[in-house]
């Protein structure tokens, strides 16, 4: 809210937040941070309830107490009725027991990657896929089909592992990390590859790597995108053209 100029101080910030119901902070630090601003507010008074009154609620803002008020004031039960959701979820977490009890820390990556989370995990990745155009019924690419087809995949994203998790993605094992390329390896076909551009921004391109590997291709997947390296939270950009010379490198593998 400050960023975006709602509010002009952390403070304020706080009190508008703490009122609109929100308990949690994505911080900028320990020690600059808005919610350190709570017990200020608490203090002044200026943290304010909504009250019902008749016919709508209305915003009250409660006057400055005095130290014995603090504790007793609708200030006061704001905040606990704020704090009082994040330590029932910790509780029934377990944050408080004894580890021996909690049986969450037993988990490690053997439950976290078990099969059957990672065929969930697929599950979810193929229902959420966006197909935008079919023509001629080209998908899906049936396995049965493929035995002795040429099939290339070309582009920045065909085989870099780095480049195809977004911003706030987990860090997953490398061998769990399945690359266009390295999926399509598993296909009954012949596979070509070729990047193109090593890199999203592909300010250096590779027009005869692209033309060699689709050119007697039965089948051309290109992959293409920003990524992190082009575009993240706080980092917006001005178009929404492909980066570099990859519209190029679209052209030159259908044409």
């Amino acid at each position: 809210m400050l960023g975006h100029h709602y509010t002009h101080t952390f403070l304020e910030t706080a009190v508008a937040s703490m009122n609109a119901g929100c308990n949690l902070e994505l911080s900028y630090g320990i020690r600059n941070n808005v919610f350190m601003h709570i017990p200020q507010a608490l203090a002044v008074g200026n943290i304010t309830l909504q009250v019902s009154r008749g016919s709508g609620d209305r915003e009250l803002a409660l006057p400055p107490p005095s130290p014995t008020d603090i504790l007793v004031s609708g200030s006061s039960q704001t905040l606990r009725d704020r704090v009082r959701p994040l330590f029932y979820t910790r509780m029934r977490l377990g944050e408080f027991d004894p580890p021996a009890m909690n049986p969450y820390s037993a988990l490690d990556l053997s439950t976290v990657q078990s099969p059957e989370h990672r065929n969930l995990s697929l599950e979810a990745a193929v229902k959420s896929f966006v197909l935008l155009k079919n023509v001629r019924e080209t998908l899906p690419l049936r396995a049965r089909d493929l035995p002795g087809k040429r099939l290339a995949v070309v582009g920045p994203f065909a085989d870099n592992p780095r480049v195809l998790f977004g911003d706030y993605a987990p860090v997953p094992e490398p061998r769990y990390i399945y690359t266009p390329r390295r999926g399509l390896e598993m296909l009954p076909a012949n596979v070509s590859f070729a990047a193109g551009c090593r890199e999203p921004w592909c300010q250096q391109y590779s027009q005869a790597e692209v033309v060699g590997a689709v050119g007697a291709a039965d089948v051309v997947v290109v992959c293409l995108g920003t990524g992190i390296d082009v575009e993240t939270e706080a980092k917006d950009r001005k178009d929404l053209s492909l980066p570099g010379h990859q519209l190029e490198l679209l052209q030159d593998a259908v044409q």
